[in-house]
C-alpha cells in the first residue's frame, strides 16, 4: 500500500482585471428557449423530510430499485429523478444515515408535483448489539482485507454529475457544473487508475469588479474523485495508519437497514504534520467502509496552506480554516458502489492592498448518478479530463433552464438557484454596457 497522502484540492488566486473574456458562440441570450423534450424519460420530484423534527435531509440516496440509477438531495433536501421510458422501474428507494429506509411507489408520484417524504429516524444502543472482541484497529484491518469481497472487482463505466462552487464571503462568485462519463476502475487494481471525460457543461457568468480576486478549482471532477477512499486508500489508511491515527468504536446505528459501527478517528498527539479526524461508517456484518465524514487539522496553518494554494498574487496570505469531506457508497448484492463525494474548504484572506480581509469557501460535489458494465472503455488522452485543468475554463455561459435535458443532476438548492439568475443578470448587464465594435 502506499503512504498516506493529504487530500489537497488545488485552488489557483488569480488577479482579474474587467471581465473575463468568452467565446462570442458560447451563448446567445436573444435565442427562442426550447421546451423541455420528455417523450423519451419520466421525471419525478420531491422533498426529503425527517418524520419527527420536519426537517429536510441533505444528501440523502435517492435510487430506482433494481435499476443503477439514482441521485442525491440538495441541502434544502429536494431531489429530480429521471428514468427512460425504456426502462421498467416500480418503486424508489430513500436510504440516510440513522433512518429507515423508505421504499415508494412511482405511481405515488402522479399526484404530486414535488411529493413530500418523511423518513423514521432509527437508534441503536451500544448495549443492544454484540461488539467484536477486537479492537478498532483490527476492525479496520479487517476492512482493509476485505476490499476485494465488498466491492467492485470489475471495469465499470458510470456517468455522473459534478458541481463546484467558489463564494466570496456569503455571496457566489462562481459556479461550474458538468455531466461526466466515468471509467471505473476494480477496486482490487493497483495498476488502472480511475478517469473522467466531460460530457455537457455550463457554468454561471463569472463576472468581477475591476481589482479583485478570482479563486480557481484545480481537476475538478478528477480531485473530487479521489475521496473514494476505497479506491485510494492512502488518503486516510495505509501501512502508517496505526503510527498516525487513534481509532474508537464509539456508536452503532443504521444505513440503509443495515448495521453499522462508528469508528472515530483523530491524528495522534504526537503527529505534528496536518491529518483528519473524523468518523468511518462500518458495515458490521461484512466490514465494509459504507460512508466517511471526516475533516483536516488545520492547526499548522502554513503547511496547510502549502496544501492547497497552488498559485497567489504577491502581497496576499490565504489562511485555510476548514476542509470538510464526505463520501458514500450504495449497495447492491451485497457488493458496495462508489455513488458520492463532497469536499468543503472555507479560508481567510488577507490582502495588503486592501484594508480588510475577507473570506471564500468552495465546494466540490460529484454524485454517481448510473453504472453500467456494459460498453467499458478507457478513455483516449485527448479525451480525459486532467488534474491540471480548470473546469470553469472548458465550459461556457447558458441561461437555457432546460440545458441537462435527460441527465439526472444534484437540483441546485435555492441559494444557488438565485445566484445563476443573479449572476447571468451580471453578465448582460455588462454585455449590454459594452461599446458595440
Amino acid at each position: 500500500m502506499k503512504k498516506i497522502q493529504k487530500l489537497s484540492f488545488i485552488l489557483i488566486a488569480l488577479m482579474v482585471f474587467g471581465v473575463q473574456g468568452l467565446k462570442a458562440s458560447s451563448f446567445n441570450p436573444e435565442k427562442k428557449k426550447e421546451a423541455v423534450d420528455t417523450t423519451n424519460y419520466l421525471i419525478y420530484t420531491g422533498k426529503i423530510l425527517d418524520a419527527k423534527s420536519q426537517k429536510t435531509l441533505p444528501f440523502a440516496t435517492i435510487e430506482a430499485v433494481g435499476l443503477n440509477i439514482a441521485t442525491v438531495s440538495n441541502i434544502d433536501g429536494e431531489f429530480t429523478l429521471k428514468i427512460s421510458k425504456k426502462k421498467q422501474a416500480d418503486k424508489v428507494k430513500i436510504s440516510y444515515i440513522g433512518y429507515r429506509n423508505k421504499i415508494i411507489s412511482f405511481k405515488d408520484f402522479q399526484n404530486s408535483k414535488n411529493k413530500v417524504i418523511k423518513l423514521e429516524p432509527t437508534s441503536v444502543s451500544l448495549k443492544e448489539v454484540t461488539i467484536r472482541p477486537e479492537n478498532a484497529e483490527a476492525i479496520i484491518r479487517e476492512i482493509l482485507a476485505n476490499i476485494r469481497y465488498n466491492y467492485s472487482s470489475e471495469d465499470m463505466m458510470m456517468t455522473a454529475f459534478y458541481r463546484e462552487t467558489i463564494k466570496k464571503k456569503k455571496n457566489y462568485v462562481s459556479i461550474s457544473e458538468a455531466v461526466v462519463d466515468i471509467y471505473k476502475s476494480p477496486y482490487e487494481s493497483d495498476f488502472k487508475f480511475d478517469q473522467v471525460k466531460m460530457v455537457h457543461g455550463r457554468k454561471s457568468a463569472d463576472v468581477e469588479k475591476m481589482d479583485t480576486i478570482l479563486f480557481k478549482v484545480q481537476g475538478g471532477p478528477v480531485t473530487t474523485l479521489l475521496l473514494d477512499i476505497i479506491k485510494n486508500p492512502y488518503i486516510l489508511l495505509s501501512e502508517r495508519y496505526e503510527d498516525i491515527y487513534i481509532f474508537n468504536v464509539t456508536d452503532v446505528i443504521s444505513i440503509d437497514d443495515r448495521l453499522h459501527y462508528v469508528i472515530s478517528f483523530e491524528q495522534k498527539p504526537y503527529v505534528s504534520s496536518p491529518y483528519y479526524r473524523g468518523k468511518l461508517f462500518v458495515d458490521m456484518e461484512k466490514l465494509a467502509i459504507t460512508e466517511t465524514k471526516f475533516e483536516l487539522n488545520m492547526e499548522n496553518e502554513v503547511e496547510v496552506a502549502r496544501m492547497f494554494i497552488r498559485k497567489k498574487p504577491m502581497g496576499m496570505t490565504v489562511i485555510p480554516k476548514k476542509a470538510i469531506y464526505h463520501t458514500k457508497y450504495t449497495i447492491q448484492n451485497n457488493i458496495w458502489y462508489f455513488s458520492y463525494a463532497r469536499a468543503e474548504v472555507k479560508f481567510d484572506v488577507d490582502w495588503e492592498k486592501k484594508l480588510f480581509n475577507t473570506s471564500f469557501s468552495t465546494m466540490s460535489e460529484i454524485a454517481i448518478t448510473e453504472r453500467s458494465t456494459e460498453n467499458v472503455a478507457r478513455f483516449g488522452n485527448k479525451e480525459r479530463f486532467k488534474r491540471s485543468q480548470v473546469l470553469n475554463s472548458l465550459v461556457y455561459i447558458f441561461f437555457d433552464q432546460n440545458f441537462w435535458g435527460e441527465y439526472n443532476v444534484i437540483e441546485p438548492d435555492q441559494s444557488i438557484e438565485s445566484a445563476i439568475k443573479r449572476l447571468n443578470r451580471k453578465f448582460l448587464r455588462n454585455m449590454n454596457s459594452e461599446p458595440k465594435p
